[in-house]
C-alpha cells in the first residue's frame, strides 16, 4: 500500500486560463439535455476507474447536493449486476468504461449502437466529452496529487 503525499502544486493557480477553459466546458455541460443525474454518475464512474480520490469524494457529493441517492452511488462500481440504473445509464456507463479505459478496444460498435437507442447525436457528443473531460481532470488530479480537504 502506498503512503499519501502532500499535494504537489496547484496547477490552476500556476495557469488559471486552463481553469477558465475546464470551467467552461463543465458549465455548457449542464446546460446540454443530459441531465445533471447522469453528468454526475459518469464523473463519479470515470473517476473510480482511474482512481482520483479527491475527484470521486468531490463528485459524490456534488451528485448528493443534485438529488442522486447514496444506494445508487454505492452500487456504481457495480452498475452491470445492479438493478437500480436505468437503460439509457447503463449504455452511458459502458461507454464511460470503454472511453476511459480506450487502449484496451476502444469504444465497441455494440456500446455505441446502445447509446445511440437513447440519445441523440448531440447528446451523445455531450457524453462522450463529459467522459473525455472527466479523464482529463483525473490525470491532473492523480498527477498533482490532489486531496479532499
Amino acid at each position: 500500500m502506498s503512503k499519501i503525499t502532500q499535494h504537489r502544486f496547484d496547477v490552476w493557480h500556476e495557469e488559471p486560463l486552463y481553469w477558465t477553459m475546464m470551467d467552461g466546458i463543465d458549465k455548457r455541460l449542464y446546460e446540454s439535455t443530459i441531465s445533471t443525474t447522469l453528468i454526475e454518475l459518469i464523473k463519479i464512474r470515470v473517476s473510480q476507474i482511474n482512481k482520483c480520490a479527491f475527484c470521486i469524494d468531490y463528485h459524490t457529493t456534488d451528485a448528493l447536493k443534485h438529488g442522486e441517492t447514496q444506494r445508487r452511488i454505492f452500487a456504481l462500481s457495480a452498475w452491470q449486476e445492479s438493478p437500480l440504473f436505468t437503460e439509457a445509464e447503463r449504455a452511458t456507463l459502458e461507454v464511460a468504461e470503454e472511453m476511459t479505459y480506450i487502449f484496451k478496444h476502444g469504444v465497441s460498435d455494440e456500446a455505441y449502437q446502445k447509446l445511440q437507442s437513447h440519445f441523440t447525436q448531440k447528446e451523445i457528443a455531450d457524453i462522450m466529452i463529459c467522459i473525455s473531460h472527466m479523464n482529463f481532470l483525473n490525470r491532473i488530479g492523480i498527477s498533482t496529487k490532489s486531496v479532499a480537504l
